[in-house]
């Protein structure tokens, strides 16, 4: 089979089924696993796919955003990983703030033992952060229907009046060059916010978010620390040297 071809069929699969792994695109086009393996390499290159562990996937629409529900379903426990480390850094006495991702969520059960006062733009984390008895705050504004973010000028507004001693952010991609972006350009200017307002700053991402790139880009890597649980091997280096790098996952 011609590599055009392959690649045509690579593309076909992916279309379809959404992620394929190795094995079964070596099957597909009858061809060895390191042949596969180039194509994959190729095709990312051209930003047509994105390599994963054992496989590939489709990149993800630069401005599309899965609901909150979508979000936490997905990469459960490497969130959970990634989101108890990040608590871990936590002091007591610290002010912190708290984005409304769904890897940030996770870290609020980590609160319950320390006394900490959290800002957040998320309307689920505040209910968490209450039913939890964490001393916290929640900025007004525009609510998105889809992830209950509070977002918008009230939102920016509100958080200019706080200072912080960590944040928490969540990201939709992370690329190597073009670093940390999330669909939504409002969203977008309140995390750069948090980030000038804060001490230190930390990117919660599971390995999912690599080579992914959204719309609005809020940061670059250099700019804030970034907790994960797996860093693909190809661009480690690139990572390890232009951010503080924490690799929970890593055995």
């Amino acid at each position: 089979m011609l590599t055009p071809q392959r690649h045509q069929l690579i593309l076909d699969l992916l279309r379809k089924q959404g992620v394929v792994k190795i094995q079964d695109l070596v099957a597909a086009t009858d061809s060895s696993e390191s042949t596969v393996r180039r194509d994959l390499i190729q095709l990312e290159k051209k930003h047509l796919l994105k390599r994963i562990h054992g496989g590939a996937a489709l990149l993800q629409g630069k401005g599309s955003e899965p609901g909150m529900v979508e979000k936490s379903a997905k990469n459960l426990q490497e969130k959970k990983q990634i989101a108890a480390f990040a608590a871990s850094l936590v002091k007591n006495g610290d002010c912190i703030y708290l984005d409304a991702g769904s890897t940030t969520f996770e870290m609020i059960p980590h609160f319950i033992d320390k006394q900490v006062t959290v800002v957040t733009n998320g309307v689920n984390h505040l209910e968490a952060l209450v039913a939890n008895h964490v001393k916290a705050y929640v900025l007004g504004g525009k609510m998105k229907a889809s992830t209950k973010a509070l977002i918008g000028s009230v939102a920016l507004e509100n958080l200019r009046r706080y200072r912080f001693d960590r944040c928490f952010l969540g990201a939709n991609g992370i690329h190597p060059e073009l670093g940390y972006t999330t669909p939504d350009p409002e969203e977008a200017l309140l995390k750069q916010s948090a980030m000038q307002l804060s001490g230190q700053t930390y990117v919660l991402a599971d390995h999912s978010k690599f080579s992914e790139i959204s719309f609005a880009k809020f940061a670059d890597l250099e700019e804030a620390c970034l907790i994960t649980d797996l860093v693909p091997e190809d661009t480690r280096e690139c990572y390890e040297q232009k951010t503080s790098l924490f690799e929970v996952g890593k055995k």
